[in-house]
């Protein structure tokens, strides 16, 4: 093998592994940045679902006088959206979920993220005026405090 046939054959292949080691290289760059992307898009809207259902315990206040109870509380607000006139007829341009979910009342208490963990809910109708609390199971997020007034309907992420 002559000098230059083997020089071309070197080349060829030290081409081919630098296309190689820069695609992987592309990909260990990109790729992690893309699951934080996708990381903060899925937290947002969790939140966005959590505040739906923040508005919707305030509807519910407003036209029934109280909150539901804690036991079937959650329950409560998704019949409350299933037979109020008004929340048939205004629920879908009143609660609009984020892309790609689609507005249906049963799955509003429920998280987006799989497993899609449902929302919790506790009621504190022993003071004045009564206070709740909405957590997310799957991570920190909480609307309202069962103690402190200054956080009546307040997300602890603001």
């Amino acid at each position: 093998m002559d000098l230059n046939t083997r020089n071309n054959i070197l080349t060829i292949v030290l081409a081919v592994l630098i296309v190689l080691l820069s695609w992987f290289l592309y990909r260990s760059i990109v790729d992690p940045y893309q699951e934080v992307i996708e990381e903060r898009e899925m937290v947002e809207r969790e939140r966005h679902r959590m505040e739906l259902v923040r508005d919707v315990l305030i509807q519910y206040q407003n036209r029934r006088g109280n909150f539901p109870p804690t036991e079937g509380g959650l329950d409560s607000l998704v019949t409350f959206l299933k037979t109020d006139t008004l929340m048939v007829e205004r629920g879908a341009s009143m609660f609009e979920f984020m892309p790609p979910s689609t507005y249906n009342p049963d799955s509003l208490t429920y998280s987006p993220r799989p497993p899609h963990n449902r929302f919790e809910y506790t009621l504190n109708d022993t003071i004045r005026p009564p206070l709740y609390l909405l957590t997310n199971p799957g991570s920190n997020d909480r609307i309202g405090d069962l103690e402190r007034t200054t956080l009546r309907n307040a997300p602890n992420w603001n």
